[in-house]
């Protein structure tokens, strides 16, 4: 599937515009004040300022680092069209939608724009529709200009779902192998386990915390037991608790991979995972981002010789963060409605989206139908 990639050929000129510009509309955007015919106060402004606070806690950094590149390409591309991206325009975004879908002009990066993914269009399309709604305009996603020509782009050019190949239990084995036993080893090695046998996001992993409350951006907080450990999750779906035991053997085992962890990096407040000293003995007080337990799976799986058939470039592009959670969803043999709860799912077919091929023909319908 058709990903975008961007290299910029505009002018220093024009990129000072642009950020000015950016600039402007991220001020619009956080307009959040106190009505224009009430006086000020100092605890009115102060109200002023939480309110803007929650309004931003509405949606995670990773979406609203999205929408904003969303409007800038937006904004960017009305302006190369001599055009404003306020008010909104329905007939300016069917034809934007139809650009991004058929490549066929020029990007505000490029010379020559490639075709996006449908998913992508439609990511675009709900930036434009969060951005409008901060600046407090309403964008109609089904007027005709608009509505009419994704689906005509759905039509023509949905693909099947590219799903990431999921990491099995002998997988993960074989990738924590590669890891050796010094501080950064002993962090990796419990992201991994932990990531795994929670069947957690990578933005989950990273934003737990040792206790409850520790850091103002924390996504949820750790309590170890004798029989395992338990995570109340602060996740996409809302709040949850997911329960990991311990394992079979010390080695594999996800619970005492983290004990090891926070023992030996002395942590015992704020982020459970953080960044290390280069030479790798201290752990610092910078909590990791999400992007390292994606770089973490695709370096393991390469060192461990997985899907060693295809080449390099394949196989990077075959695992990613959500490989931990398909692989607990396709490996673990229990009741599904208990696999449903861990991942947090609302239903049990999205679980099942998980379950790569493990349920394939479980029911044979042309057997019971006396065929």
């Amino acid at each position: 599937m058709p990903s975008e990639t961007e290299t910029s050929t505009s002018t220093p000129s024009d990129d000072l515009d642009d950020a000015r510009v950016d600039e402007r509309d991220q001020e619009e955007s956080d307009d959040i004040a106190r009505p224009s015919h009430v006086a000020g106060s100092g605890t009115l402004d102060r109200l002023v300022d939480t309110a803007r606070d929650y309004a931003r806690a509405a949606a995670s950094e990773n979406t609203l680092k999205a929408y904003a590149k969303d409007w800038t390409h937006f904004a960017r591309w009305c302006r190369m069209k001599g055009a404003e991206p306020l008010p909104p325009s329905p007939e300016m975004i069917g034809l934007y939608l139809a650009d991004l879908a058929s490549g066929s002009g020029f990007s505000p990066s490029q010379a020559a724009s490639r075709p996006l993914s449908v998913s992508t269009i439609d990511r675009r399309l709900s930036g434009l529709t969060w951005n409008y709604a901060q600046r407090g305009f309403t964008l109609d996603r089904k007027n005709r200009h608009i509505a009419t020509v994704l689906a005509g782009i759905k039509r023509k050019h949905a693909r099947p779902p590219i799903q990431k190949q999921a990491i099995l239990a002998e997988d993960i084995l074989a990738m924590v192998a590669t890891l050796p036993y010094d501080l950064r080893g002993l962090r990796d090695r419990a992201i991994l386990l932990l990531g795994y046998a929670g069947g957690l996001r990578r933005s989950e992993i990273v934003s737990l915390d040792v206790h409850k409350d520790d850091t103002p951006d924390s996504g949820g907080w750790i309590e170890i037991f004798d029989k395992g450990a338990l995570l109340t999750l602060n996740a996409k779906t809302g709040w949850r608790e997911v329960e990991i035991g311990r394992g079979s053997k010390d080695q594999t085992c996800p619970v005492h991979a983290l004990e090891q962890w926070l023992h030996f990096a002395k942590i015992d407040f704020g982020p459970a995972f953080v960044r290390t000293s280069r030479d790798g003995k201290r752990a610092l007080e910078t909590r990791l981002s999400d992007k390292h337990v994606a770089r973490l799976i695709k370096r393991t799986v390469l060192e461990a010789g997985i899907r060693s058939d295809l080449p390099e470039k394949d196989r990077l592009a075959l695992f990613s963060g959500h490989s931990l959670r398909a692989g607990l969803a396709s490996s673990a043999e229990v009741d599904e409605r208990y696999v449903q709860k861990h991942l947090g799912h609302a239903s049990a077919e999205m679980t099942r989206r998980y379950q790569r091929q493990r349920d394939r023909f479980r029911v044979n319908l042309t057997k019971a139908a006396g065929l």
